[in-house]
């Protein structure tokens, strides 16, 4: 990457989690903990949905492509910060870092708008069942999963470019456990308004379209389970109150009941 002229660095040093001694050992264990417990069970839930032919269906397809996503991002952070609670040297080469944030962010964009995508799949199948095969066919998974990507990808390049092309001409020290775009602009000696600017519009169009996709979705499940109970109601219900209404009401009727009732029937 091209930074002009800017001083020649070759490494960042993470801080880290904490200095205090007494606490590594608990932290290291609980974080090793729970990257081995996501580890195995995003894992796991791939390969099982991978192998088992019931589960080949949108939403497993979607559920496995989260599970992959968690697995990616969290493996670009945990083993590094595991090995930098005990390491002397927590450093970490110049483009190691960019590859690092570029995989952390790749996979956090995904994820953001996987999550709308598994809600309008939850809308298709709720809304109109008998279509849901067709509507949300393999074809049309696999070409939602590869806008989830590209757009993810699109902008983790758009960040990590604009991130490592600053001049870092001062300490090289980043007061986090991973590389991350806010500590890097509080190093950075250039202008940081561009990045400011493109973090708050296009991460800012990533979250509200996630949000509001999510939102939409659920709405329209609503509507539609309202729909399916007032059609059940319709069915059930009125044939019942239908009786009630007309027929007790009619002065015929009700004579025929009276000589029905005064009727010996032994």
């Amino acid at each position: 990457m091209d930074r002009g002229n800017c001083s020649s660095l070759t490494e960042f040093i993470f801080l880290g989690v904490t200095d205090n001694t007494k606490n590594k050992v608990t932290l290291f264990t609980m974080f090793l903990l729970v990257y081995l417990i996501s580890l195995l069970a995003n894992l796991g839930m791939i390969i099982l949905i991978r192998l088992d032919s019931q589960l080949h269906t949108p939403m497993y397809f979607f559920l496995s492509h989260l599970s992959f996503c968690d697995l990616g991002y969290s493996t670009a952070i945990g083993p590094k910060m595991l090995v930098d609670l005990f390491a002397k040297n927590k450093s970490i080469p110049f483009l190691g870092c960019a590859l690092q944030f570029l995989v952390f962010c790749i996979f956090t964009d995904s994820e953001c708008l996987l999550l709308a995508v598994m809600a309008y799949d939850r809308y298709k199948a709720i809304s109109n069942p008998l279509l849901y095969t067709v509507s949300m066919s393999s074809r049309v998974c696999s070409l939602l999963m590869a806008g989830v990507y590209l757009v993810g990808m699109a902008d983790a390049l758009i960040h990590t470019t604009l991130a490592f092309r600053l001049c870092f001409c001062g300490s090289n020290e980043i007061n986090h456990f991973f590389c991350d775009v806010p500590p890097l602009l509080l190093l950075s000696c250039s202008d940081t308004q561009i990045n400011e600017l493109v973090i708050f519009t296009v991460f800012g169009f990533i979250e509200l379209s996630t949000i509001s996709g999510v939102l939409v979705s659920y709405c329209y499940i609503i509507l539609s389970v309202l729909k399916i109970h007032s059609a059940e109601i319709y069915t059930l219900v009125i044939p019942m109150l239908n009786p009630l209404i007309y027929s007790l009401r009619n002065k015929d009727v009700r004579e025929a009941l009276k000589k029905l009732k005064n009727e010996r029937w032994f």
